[in-house]
């Protein structure tokens, strides 16, 4: 009878080392590569851009938010605290192209921002940004 399938090749080397033999090719290519990122990838030599806080340190004017949330779960608008019913008719009408900016300050919780949200999603706001600034 005719065997189909042929003996295996040996060359005289151990599993082991036939494994190490394999993994050579790998390890070169993996250093290729490593040493391609290191000489194509550029350094800046430019600092980072200024962080909002940095912008606000120097007289700027922080960015313009239509709402903003503070520790004590108030809402105000322009300077004025607004209560929940009133909050769909003073914010600015649903916009796709426009979305609805809300500064949140530092100590706010993700439950008060989670029932803002709700309310904004149910009254037909779709994209919003949330303004926050950094810990310092």
């Amino acid at each position: 009878m005719i065997e189909l399938v042929p003996p295996p090749a040996t060359s005289g080397k151990t599993l082991m080392e036939r494994v190490e033999d394999s993994l050579l090719p790998l390890i070169n290519l993996v250093f290729l590569l490593l040493m391609f990122f290191i000489v194509a990838g550029q350094l800046a030599d430019t600092p980072l851009p200024d962080l909002p806080a940095a912008t606000r340190a120097e007289g700027r004017q922080p960015p313009h938010a239509d709402l903003m949330i503070s520790v004590d779960k108030g809402w105000h608008i322009d300077g004025e605290t607004i209560a929940r019913e009133a909050l769909p008719t003073r914010l600015p009408a649903p916009d796709e192209s426009t979305p609805l900016k809300i500064a949140a300050g530092e100590d706010v919780s993700m439950s008060d921002l989670e029932d803002l949200l709700r309310l904004l999603e149910d009254n037909g706001y779709t994209d919003v940004i949330l303004l926050t600034e950094p810990t310092q």
